[in-house]
């Protein structure tokens, strides 16, 4: 019967054996990166919405100030400060 008619030649074995290293060469991938999307618990904020921007030092100063946290006299002080100017009038210079 057909012993040796159909058996695949060199080319055939090579071919074979390049294509199921493609072959899970892929599955492999795409485990790879379905596991990486899913385990990413930071990408869920950017997916629900913008991240709202962070406030600023002035910012968080008058909420302090609103709050009674620290008195008229304090904020004024730290905001001259935070603004970079001496009591005196010059600019601090930043480094």
């Amino acid at each position: 019967m057909f012993w040796y008619d159909h058996d695949p030649s060199g080319w055939g074995w090579f071919t074979m054996s390049v294509g199921m290293i493609l072959f899970w060469a892929v599955i492999i991938t795409f485990g790879v990166l379905l596991f990486r999307a899913l385990s990413r618990p930071g990408d869920m904020k950017t997916a629900l919405g913008p991240v709202p921007p962070r406030p600023t030092a002035e910012q968080l100063l008058a909420e302090r100030f609103a709050r009674g946290e620290i008195d008229e006299d304090e904020y004024h002080r730290r905001l001259t400060v935070l603004s970079g100017r001496a009591d005196d009038g010059p600019r601090l210079r930043k480094s």
